[in-house]
């Protein structure tokens, strides 16, 4: 994976040095802005904060007790296309980020499954639950752009998300969990822990809108908001009966070319 992530950061990294190469002279920047047609190059870098959650809350959730976002990077490089003369365009490219939290809730009936002194035990859970996730996608955005003037834009799209590393897993304790169903044995637990990194889905899509402002000629500074509208699990995977959904902001800056 290590090997993968190296060369996807080098091929990102090297959009704008090819970009560069060709603006060696006025006459070669020319040559390069002819040969490009008007598309134009960005790279950019932002902070993700947000949740993997459900919509909305269960009533099996009854608070939050924490919450912490973690380190969630985005890089990305695009390119983008104003139509003719309007205010129109397009904007696609690929992005590496990560989606992640920590987070525990205080639960009723919350159906799951733990191990437990080398047993698996699957049934409503009353207690806390703990939440790790930590998700590394490679995105492909594609965006209409609508520019406001020079320094105002804002871009709306959908994106598709291949998830090429995934980790889902925690632990439930001081509580107690009914075997099977709500009527079953009653069996009080001091901690246990629960894995589930194996059955995330591979695949995400979802609705990316934001807006940006340039602050100098080739800096700007942007605001974005990513909802899945798929379940980071597959309607196969019984061991939580509710979706969760990838929801997440990014805020960061892109260098324009």
């Amino acid at each position: 994976m290590k090997k993968i992530l190296i060369s996807i950061i080098a091929a990102i990294i090297s959009i704008p040095s090819i970009a560069k190469d060709n603006e060696v002279s006025d006459s070669d920047n020319n040559l390069f802005k002819a040969a490009i047609k008007g598309w134009h190059v960005r790279l950019s870098a932002g902070y993700n904060i947000g949740g993997t959650a459900p919509l909305p809350l269960p009533v099996e959730i009854r608070s939050i007790e924490s919450y912490n976002p973690g380190l969630n990077f985005s890089i990305e490089g695009t390119v983008e296309k104003m139509f003719g003369k309007g205010n129109w365009g397009l904007r696609w490219g690929l992005r590496l980020e990560t989606k992640g939290m920590t987070t525990e809730a205080g639960t009723k009936n919350y159906h799951t499954e733990v191990m437990n002194d080398g047993n698996i035990i699957e049934g409503p859970w009353t207690g806390n639950v703990k939440i790790y996730v930590s998700n590394t996608y490679l995105t492909l955005p594609v965006l209409a752009i609508y520019k406001f003037n020079e320094r105002w834009n804002m871009s709306g799209g959908l994106f598709v998300s291949y998830m090429f590393d995934g980790k889902f897993s925690g632990e439930v304790h001081n509580g107690y969990i009914r075997e099977k169903n709500p009527t079953g044995t009653k069996l009080p637990i001091e901690s246990a822990s629960y894995d589930f990194s194996e059955y995330l889905s591979k695949f995400n899509w979802g609705l990316q809108i934001g807006g940006e402002y340039t602050v100098y000629k080739h800096l700007a500074i942007f605001a974005d908001l990513k909802w899945s509208f798929n379940s980071i699990f597959p309607d196969s995977f019984k061991s939580i009966t509710f979706p969760l959904y990838p929801i997440y902001g990014t805020l960061g800056f892109a260098y324009l070319f």
